[in-house]
């Protein structure tokens, strides 16, 4: 591939081909429903967490088994079907492939609800993986060719609703229909009305021509994976972009997907407690600090990437301090105050660093790039983080006689990785503006 000769850097703005004049008018209906989609895929992905304590009591499983169920189980075939699955995106028609991924992971959910055993339920979580891993990688290739440049971390931010969203539908829909008709129900519930959604977006939403926004000829022609790979590795920004968020997700998910159970064993809440505790976090605190991510990269400032770099940088390395305080304090209410501060913060990332990327890469290498993120975000904190705090929590309590506590210094030892994922996210913002100018 012949990359262009780097032009002087300036920030990209809304004029030109790429002008929202121009701009598809069923993009915000095609928002509306990715977002929708990226919900169900949370909330099939949340709802294991919501019910690990009852699945791990029935299975009689360690802390180390339910970390492998919960987090292996879907990543070992999300990141490793990921990539190639984002590769066809980038030359194939992404409504269909989007279509049929969620009906995929939406009947797996179900049938994890009619899992008897252990491997059953494991298997039926392989196929969740498999479904999920063409979710994200081509919606966020469509929203490329939906919004103009300058507009894409505002459309990723709302885009980025759907994790809250889905979160919530997978705490307290899971945790409500878990306390009153068992853990299976609640997968049931969350995945049969996804597909009926399957169908929604195979019949209204219309592939976009690829790169129709971008000035040029950005879409180019379709490009190998290794091609891909070296272009990336070209461009600082997208390292670091794709670095910083693999350890923000490792950082806060990996920390999100145990509270449930910490909140069970440390301050003894039921199933269904953790859920409406939790649920309304998700659900309010979560949204207002997507929509304030939204606001904030949506301001003419925002025009500079270097703003929204240094934004999340700041943002992730401050609410850093609560997410270590809250696993360490033994009062319920200062437990509650301090997730209401924690969990905004685990949304607040996710949109600009879509956004960014997208614009650090030709329209043509999109896809893969989001894939190439999601490999690495989703091994860092469903592979890494479940198995270490899983075999950490076993590790305490076998050698320090921790009992039930043992959970609690578990994540008390991830919860500062936090810090570095702000390093990251600070210094992919010195090379972003020639960066983006190369890319377009």
């Amino acid at each position: 591939m012949n990359v262009p000769p780097l032009r002087p850097p300036h920030p990209v703005s809304d004029t030109g081909p790429g002008a929202a004049a121009t701009a598809p008018r069923d993009r915000w209906y095609v928002l509306a429903v990715l977002t929708v989609v990226y919900a169900l895929n949370i909330a099939d992905r949340f709802s294991i967490s919501t019910v690990l304590e009852p699945i791990r009591q029935e299975f009689r499983l360690t802390d180390t088994g339910i970390g492998l169920l919960t987090g292996w189980a879907l990543a070992m075939f999300y990141v490793t079907v990921g990539i190639p699955v984002a590769a066809l995106a980038d030359r194939a028609n992404r409504r269909n492939i989007l279509a049929l991924a969620l009906a995929i992971w939406s009947g797996m959910t179900a049938l994890c609800g009619a899992a008897q055993n252990y491997w059953q339920l494991l298997l039926a979580r392989f196929g969740v993986g498999i479904g999920e891993a063409g979710g994200t990688p081509p919606s966020t290739s469509m929203l490329a060719d939906k919004f103009p440049p300058a507009s894409r971390p505002m459309a990723n931010t709302v885009y980025a609703l759907g994790t809250c969203l889905g979160a919530a539908l997978g705490s307290l829909v899971a945790g409500a229909v878990a306390e009153r008709s068992g853990w299976r129900a609640a997968f049931l519930v969350l995945g049969i009305p996804g597909l009926l959604v399957a169908l929604l977006v195979r019949l209204t939403v219309r592939e976009p021509r690829r790169g129709q926004l971008d000035s040029g000829d950005a879409a180019g022609q379709p490009v190998s994976l290794l091609t891909a790979l070296r272009f990336i590795a070209r461009q600082r920004s997208a390292v670091h972009l794709i670095l910083g968020g693999s350890v923000a997700t490792f950082w806060s998910w990996g920390l999100m997907w145990w509270t449930p159970a910490f909140l069970q064993r440390s301050h003894h809440m039921t199933v269904g407690e953790a859920g409406r505790l939790l649920g309304p976090m998700h659900l309010i605190a979560g949204t207002a600090g997507t929509l304030l991510a939204a606001w904030l990269v949506g301001r003419r400032s925002a025009a500079d990437p270097r703003y929204v770099t240094r934004l999340l940088g700041w943002v992730t390395a401050l609410t850093t301090v609560p997410s270590i305080i809250l696993y360490g304090v033994l009062s319920e209410k200062a437990a509650t105050v301090l997730l209401w501060i924690f969990v905004p913060s685990v949304y607040f990332y996710i949109g600009p660093i879509l956004g960014l990327l997208q614009n650090v890469m030709p329209a043509n290498m999109r896809a893969t790039a989001c894939a190439i993120l999601l490999f690495t975000a989703n091994a860092a904190n469903l592979i890494l983080a479940p198995g270490i705090i899983g075999w950490l929590s076993d590790w305490f309590a076998a050698s320090f006689g921790a009992g039930s506590e043992s959970l609690r210094w578990a994540l008390l030892m991830l919860a500062p990785a936090g810090f570095w994922a702000a390093w990251h996210l600070w210094t992919s913002g010195a090379s972003i503006r020639e960066d983006q100018a190369r890319a377009s």
